[in-house]
């Protein structure tokens, strides 16, 4: 174990020397988080328009989740699902009050991906039937369920087989998966924005038909809400800009206040879970759960959910108002944006880091920003202007080539 002050180099260096090679490993390595900021080892201020890929919508190190967690740590972290516990009775009461009028029960887990894993489970349970019908540019996680449902071949290919009866429709195209869906589709899947795919939006006709179609040929509707939700699109959950409710709803990322965790909405339509048909060490901890409570009492007391709305709205124009011939569309929902270019991504993203800006790609050429909920306007119009510059760099050196 190194004892010498950490850098970006060292750090860097010493995580390459034992992580598994599964993620791309970038030049600095941040130490520090507040608020919307981040700093790397060697004191450089970032600020963080990624959040963890959307976990830390109240930002980092906020101060009701720090105090709750601290207390917690030192009262009791871990407890078995069969015990009743203080935390999880009250974090399951603040959930489904958070969720549509209907869903009172949850299930705890810790991961969006476990959330998806549990959902499949239980809508074959209710339907008794094996099919599930998924969208094409899906991204629903990397475990093997999740990644059934995922489109993208290059995440799929290398684990086939998986779960079989997944069958992939065009997103949007209410008729793909109206041939897909039949007596033997358990449930459809679909994200409400897909966020990996590029922050496409679906529009009202495509939710509402598809709400129809399951109801009409007796399969569940699944959506994925697990980077959308908590406040990220200006709602509760993005199914609230279109008018209509799943049967079953699966959460992560945010949830947990930066703290693993995950949850399963499970609506009136599905069917009585019994003891054995599901279970989880870790889900549903003292500990996440402490982080959960004071995670959805800051979304409503400090009414978060209504800032992204305002927020994004006024983002999005701005970073519409840029005037760069790369800029082929910008679109999104609350503090869900992207900006899709006509140009290569990574060197963008790779420009804005210099300039202490974190954001994401969605696809090659597609710029996303998933900004902590708390985020200031100051710090927004600092990105918009970073944007512009780099654009406008790109811009002159491929005219200079």
């Amino acid at each position: 174990m190194s004892t010498s002050k950490n850098t970006n180099e060292s750090l860097r260096e010493r995580e390459l020397a034992h992580t598994s090679g599964v993620y791309p490993t970038k030049d600095v390595a941040m130490v520090r988080g507040k608020g919307a900021h981040l700093w790397d080892a060697d004191g450089k201020q970032y600020i963080d328009c990624a959040a963890g890929h959307g976990v830390a919508n109240l930002g980092h190190a906020h101060p009701r989740v720090v105090q709750a967690v601290s207390n917690q740590v030192g009262t009791l972290t871990t407890l078995a699902g069969s015990f009743p516990n203080d935390q999880r009775a009250e974090f399951q009461e603040r959930l489904t009050a958070f969720l549509p009028e209907g869903f009172d029960r949850v299930f705890l887990c810790n991961s969006g991906a476990e959330s998806i894993e549990g959902a499949l489970k239980f809508a074959r349970l209710t339907t008794g039937r094996p099919g599930i019908v998924a969208a094409q540019r899906g991204f629903h996680g990397r475990t093997m369920g999740a990644l059934a449902c995922t489109w993208d071949k290059k995440y799929r290919e290398p684990f086939e087989p998986l779960i079989g009866a997944v069958q992939h429709a065009p997103y949007g195209k209410l008729d793909g998966f109206a041939e897909l869906v039949g007596d033997d589709t358990a449930c459809v899947i679909v994200e409400v924005v897909q966020g990996e795919g590029g922050v496409r939006l679906a529009t009202p006709e495509f939710l509402r038909g598809l709400r129809a179609l399951c109801d009409e040929r007796g399969a569940l509707l699944i959506l994925d809400e697990v980077q959308s939700g908590f406040g990220r699109t200006g709602r509760r959950f993005a199914f609230e800009h279109y008018g209509i409710v799943p049967d079953i709803l699966t959460m992560g990322k945010a949830i947990g206040g930066g703290l693993a965790m995950g949850a399963i909405g499970l609506g009136p339509g599905v069917c009585e879970l019994k003891v054995g048909h599901h279970g989880s060490t870790f889900g549903g901890n003292p500990l996440a759960c402490a982080a959960g409570n004071a995670t959805l009492r800051t979304l409503v007391e400090d009414r978060l959910v209504e800032r992204a709305e305002e927020l994004g709205q006024w983002f999005r124009t701005a970073l519409g108002e840029i005037d760069s011939a790369q800029v082929r569309e910008v679109r999104g929902l609350g503090l869900m944006v992207a900006l899709d270019l006509r140009c290569r991504v990574a060197p963008v993203l790779a420009a804005l880091q210099e300039r202490g800006i974190i954001a994401l790609p969605a696809g090659p050429t597609v710029l996303r920003f998933l900004p902590p909920l708390i985020i200031e306007k100051e710090d927004l119009e600092h990105v918009v202007k970073a944007v512009g510059e780099v654009l406008a760099e790109l811009t002159v050196e491929g005219a200079a080539r």
